[in-house]
């Protein structure tokens, strides 16, 4: 039986909060504070695909925000070209200001839906997607995104996630729930809490580690490494 999503947030109203909120997302540190682990997520992910792909050309930044991975990327693997899509317009103009900076390599922007991309085949070498997958809905939205990144990948390619998950147990589902409550907390106090977990259980819907990497595997990747895991986080990939 399908799950019923109608009660979810829709694209609209996602881009619009990101529109809004463009200067903290351009900032590390206050743009994803509420990402426990971030700033190392973001250097493994970065670093496996220095490390997978030495002599990369072709980057793409899924969500991109305001730019942060693929200034990371950059900052590891230069003058790439970047294609950068999200759905807000504000973060990619911003992104593209941040990015061209670094880089002599073209910078394309799409605003789009994840879903709607039309990649060309065997062209990236570098695919990235942070704090974003969560907001795929059924598992047909997750089978076409991951079928379509490896599609869009050269052989020797590689896809690297870094994102909120869940717990296939739900005991242990509440488990890190409960410390990324606490976390939160520590953050900001009960109200900050309450702000974040209100918007993750209204927009979110991300899916368990296992489920993401069987999803890797079933698309046809033949290296799937997970990088790093705390609470309901985690960093993970494949090679093509």
């Amino acid at each position: 039986m399908k799950t019923d999503y109608s009660k979810k947030a829709t694209n609209q109203e996602i881009k619009e909060r990101f529109d809004v909120d463009v200067e903290r997302f351009s900032n590390l540190e206050t743009g994803q504070q509420t990402t426990i682990d971030a700033p190392l997520t973001m250097e493994l992910c970065t670093e496996a695909a220095k490390y997978a792909n030495p002599q990369a050309a072709n980057l793409l930044d899924i969500g991109c925000g305001a730019g942060n991975y693929t200034l990371k990327m950059l900052s590891k693997a230069a003058n790439l070209n970047c294609v950068l899509n999200d759905l807000s317009m504000p973060m990619l103009q911003k992104a593209k200001e941040r990015v061209s900076a670094q880089t002599t390599g073209t910078v394309t922007l799409i605003q789009d839906d994840m879903r709607n991309l039309d990649l060309p085949d065997n062209h990236f070498d570098i695919v990235l997607a942070a704090a974003t997958l969560h907001h795929l809905r059924d598992d047909d939205d997750w089978e076409l995104m991951f079928n379509k990144i490896y599609k869009a990948l050269k052989p020797g390619g590689s896809f690297w996630i870094s994102d909120l998950i869940i717990h296939e147990s739900a005991l242990i589902n509440k488990l890190f729930e409960d410390k990324y409550d606490s976390h939160l907390e520590k953050l900001g106090g009960p109200e900050y809490r309450k702000k974040v977990m209100d918007y993750v259980h209204y927009e979110d819907t991300p899916r368990s580690l296992n489920y993401q990497l069987a999803l890797l595997a079933k698309a046809g990747f033949s290296s799937i490494e997970v990088l790093h895991k705390n609470s309901c986080f985690a960093a993970f990939g494949g090679i093509k």
